[in-house]
């Protein structure tokens, strides 16, 4: 793993001094009214990422719309094919200073659209049903206002567009792991990175943040319990391994409640159970899937090893074999540098207001923008997307699922604010 850079406490003690308050305020009100001018564009943008969705790996179109943007706002350095259908874009400003990124992903999910909207899905079977249209939308809406202030601009933004968040198809590889293999972070590489994700139970106008652990490790598990098959009116002839899985999945839970430290967050779940094919025939095998989350790495290497101990013991009880196996594609925590998310709260009150950038809790849905936070310090704000009163509320991931468009704007300005006030501070020391 590449070595972090030093820590922003020491680098950056804060973000907003720097500019003079007076320069700094009319540079926010400046980019709040072009981020409303963009209006328009930037519901038009998001309502066609929309229509015409794409799933991991196959973001084939969504990445000539991005390319075509981008060469159409004269970004300096355009990397296409990263990662499959990856982009990473440099712009450069007009003043010597540092590198920032901004992060946007760009798949979407195998959910069914259930929306009557004149944005709904065209794709059969497809939908944006985690906001990534969302995403995309702001940071082409961000590079388009900040191209328009090259000349302010001290240091360069890299704008990382990123296929495959939701996990590529079996036996394909993609994602913030294989960008970051490729060269995303290189050429020059960025001193911190940021990217927001949409939250439906947040309203619109607001932004939360967490400093620390924010969102949850990923990783899957698959466990095989061979038995031998035996008439079921003969059970002591044969080995049953349903007994044995029933017994593992209870077993499995004393992790959370009896084996590891009830403050730390840890979700253990068997979500799927398959085995046997008759009533009157005991199986030979049963197979288990699951996941498993947690914030901490130490807690998630300590679980990983027990569900190892705890299925082999089961087994070994009962005479049965047992194999388990972790996933390869598996996701770390995510984690908020607390430095950096303190230096960012200043630039992102000054252009909402106090009242609109609030705490959040941390969940255990999973985020493979954890990959660049093991490289460089970085920042995952939760963007408000809900509104009550026009019924957008749903969770992610559900057919129901849908976004305020009003959160673009309030996207675009907020984070065109923040990353220059970032740069600005970084090339005044």
């Amino acid at each position: 793993m590449t070595a972090r850079i030093a820590p922003l406490a020491l680098i950056l003690p804060s973000l907003i001094p720097h500019p003079p308050a007076s320069s700094a305020q009319d540079r926010h009100q400046r980019v709040a009214r072009a981020a409303e001018r963009l209006r328009d564009s930037l519901i038009a943008q998001r309502r066609d990422f929309h229509m015409h969705p794409e799933l991991s790996n196959r973001e084939e179109r969504t990445a000539r719309v991005i390319a075509q943007k981008l060469r159409a706002l004269g970004l300096d350095e355009i990397r296409t094919g990263v990662s499959r259908h990856g982009i990473v874009a440099l712009l450069r400003g007009a003043r010597p200073g540092p590198v920032v990124a901004l992060r946007a992903d760009m798949d979407a999910l195998p959910v069914e659209e259930t929306l009557d909207v004149p944005y709904r899905s065209r794709n059969p079977g497809v939908k944006h049903a985690c906001g990534h249209d969302v995403h995309m939308t702001v940071a082409l809406g961000v590079a388009e206002l900040l191209s328009a202030l090259r000349s302010e601009l001290a240091g360069a933004v890299k704008f990382i567009f990123q296929p495959a968040e939701e996990g590529a198809p079996e036996n394909e590889d993609s994602g913030a792991d294989r960008m970051i293999r490729e060269g995303a972070l290189e050429n020059p590489r960025p001193s911190a990175i940021f990217a927001f994700h949409v939250d439906p139970l947040l309203d619109v106008g607001k932004i939360g943040y967490v400093a620390g652990p924010a969102l949850a490790s990923s990783d899957t598990f698959s466990i095989r319990l061979l038995g031998r098959r035996v008439h079921a009116a003969w059970p002591h002839q044969g080995i049953d391994p349903v007994v044995v899985a029933a017994e593992c999945i209870l077993a499995l839970q004393s992790i959370r409640s009896r084996r590891i430290d009830p403050v730390e967050p840890l979700v253990l779940t068997v979500a799927s159970v398959h085995g046997g094919n008759r009533s009157n025939i005991i199986a030979d095998e049963v197979r288990l899937e699951g996941t498993l989350r947690t914030h901490s790495e130490s807690v998630r290497e300590r679980a990983i090893t027990l569900v190892r101990e705890i299925v082999a013991g089961v087994a070994a009880a009962h005479g049965a074999q047992a194999e388990v196996r972790w996933s390869a594609r598996s996701v770390p925590p995510t984690v908020n540098d607390p430095a950096l998310v303190q230096a960012s709260l200043p630039s992102l009150r000054r252009t909402l207001g106090e009242a609109a950038i609030v705490p959040a809790r941390p969940v255990m849905g999973a985020e493979d923008f954890a990959f660049y936070q093991k490289q460089i310090p970085g920042v995952m704000f939760w963007l408000g997307v809900g509104n009550p009163a026009r019924g957008i509320r749903a969770a992610l991931h559900t057919p129901e699922f849908d976004a305020d468009e009003e959160s673009l704007v309030v996207g675009v300005k907020a984070m065109a604010n923040l990353l220059l006030d970032y740069l600005e501070a970084a090339a005044a020391r």
